[in-house]
């Protein structure tokens, strides 16, 4: 069986297809179907508070990892993330770096603020939230980001990726949520971005320990998206508000950060807006977000800095949330590679080949492995 290579066919499958699974399974566990309930008894089961049987509550390691197991193995892959971002790169590189990172992160902040101001920063128009517009704005696919440059941009904006990968997890949000009123304390901040912090410190002090946390960063994504997926209920993907919410989050990833991305290269002169468009979606890693924020109101909470009914409004987001950047995530993974190919298209027509690097005259082509 080829099951690796199926998930592979799926726009990020390797995050979409265990979070789906997860969701399934959860939405049959809370229909609470006499037979099921029945069966989990007589096997020994312990009822809930609520006095209902289900699987994802049978306790053990089976409970740990699949259920309640989601922060940490979000906090694991974070780190081993952390271990591969690279801050050494090139010139140009570091360049574009900085302005897609920096005018993406605009454009999502820019529109989850007029969003919430428009109609409501918590349950807004079509049900969005502020921190779901900007979690998924603000957090592009580095996975295909690298592979669209790879196949229609030039060395400088393959390169970008090491300066794009900071913008993995919630800190950007985080922050975003703070400069909007959100009153998260500074052990917050640190509490999110210590796993990246250290994994970024120990992967450039050591090759080797880089090379070994490398297959965390993908190995870890299953476990965690199936562990989110088992505290989503199905219903909300069938419920057409939630689905309408989450393409026009994709729409307005692709259409505002990506204009956003080509218009700041527009203004720093790069001829080539391949980059840009490349970086006009929303991650996979951002499903984790959410719940990552969730957490991070707890701590508020705790500390005192922040009501409990406040927190309690981030947490009762995570669901609604997570499955609205889920369809934007999966959305954009299927249009951003449709408007890299026609911007390659447009550029060529122009006389512009997104292969080649433009540093010298405007009119003088200089090939990237060939500038003598």
């Amino acid at each position: 069986m080829q099951i690796k290579k199926s998930i592979d066919r799926v726009p990020g499958g390797l995050m979409v297809v265990p979070l789906l699974m997860g969701a399934l399974l959860n939405t049959v566990d809370q229909i609470h179907v006499p037979f099921i309930m029945n069966l989990l008894k007589r096997l020994g089961v312990a009822a809930n508070e609520a006095g209902y049987y289900e699987f994802f509550q049978i306790g053990g390691f089976a409970q740990a990892l699949f259920k309640d197991g989601a922060l940490t193995l979000c906090a694991l892959f974070l780190f081993c993330a952390g271990s591969q971002m690279n801050i050494r790169v090139g010139g140009r590189a570091l360049k574009k770096g900085v302005i897609l990172t920096s005018s993406k992160y605009m454009a999502g902040v820019v529109v989850g603020l007029v969003w919430g101001l428009l109609s409501d920063p918590v349950n807004g128009f079509l049900g969005l939230s502020t921190m779901a517009i900007i979690a998924a704005m603000t957090n592009g696919n580095g996975g295909m980001f690298a592979a669209l440059t790879g196949q229609y941009g030039n060395r400088s904006d393959v390169g970008a990726t090491a300066v794009l990968s900071l913008n993995d997890g919630p800190f950007f949000t985080l922050m975003a949520l703070g400069m909007m009123g959100a009153n998260f304390p500074l052990v917050a901040f640190i509490a999110v971005l210590l796993p990246i912090l250290l994994g970024m410190l120990l992967g450039n002090l050591d090759g080797d320990i880089r090379e070994f946390l490398s297959a965390g960063e993908t190995l870890v994504i299953p476990f965690f998206a199936f562990a989110l997926g088992a505290g989503m209920n199905l219903s909300n993907f069938l419920n057409p508000e939630v689905l309408l919410a989450g393409i026009a989050l994709a729409l307005m990833t692709v259409i505002f950060s990506g204009g956003a991305m080509a218009f700041a290269f527009k203004i720093f002169r790069e001829k080539s807006f391949i980059a840009a468009w490349a970086e006009a979606s929303t991650a996979g890693n951002a499903v984790a977000t959410p719940a990552a924020i969730a957490a991070a109101a707890s701590v508020a909470a705790g500390s005192g800095l922040m009501d409990a009914q406040e927190a309690l409004i981030y947490q009762n987001l995570v669901g609604t949330a997570t499955a609205q950047i889920s369809i934007s995530s999966i959305s954009t993974a299927l249009l951003v590679p449709i408007v890299v190919i026609l911007a390659d298209k447009y550029q060529k027509r122009k006389g512009i080949d997104g292969k080649v690097e433009f540093y010298q005259s405007p009119n003088k082509q200089i090939d990237e492995n060939n500038p003598a």
